[in-house]
């Protein structure tokens, strides 16, 4: 999610938007993961899920005109810690240790 109206754009760098959310979504105490590409939150439902989304446009609604978010949902029913867990997974039939 980021803006795309040039009022608040500092050139190529949305950074400093991004970082509002970012920011929002560390207070809410969900795991996340932020990526090069993304942020990675992990919600108990989809209602959460979406939740931290239009609050997400409420922090840049203050003083951007657009914005542009894409979204990607893994609902998995009774699974917690997925964050770590899927990567976890990956590495193990990688032979790699995940103790860690």
């Amino acid at each position: 999610m980021f803006p795309t109206s040039g009022d608040c754009r500092d050139g190529a760098s949305v950074s400093a938007y991004v970082s509002r959310i970012v920011d929002m979504i560390d207070r809410s105490g969900l795991p996340y993961q932020l990526t090069p590409m993304g942020t990675i939150v992990e919600t108990g439902s989809v209602k959460e899920a979406l939740a931290v989304v239009e609050k997400a446009y409420e922090v840049l609604g203050e003083d951007c005109e657009r914005v542009y978010s894409a979204l990607k949902l893994d609902i998995r029913k009774g699974k917690a810690g997925r964050l770590k867990g899927k990567i976890d997974s990956v590495e193990r039939e990688l032979g790699r240790d995940v103790s860690h």
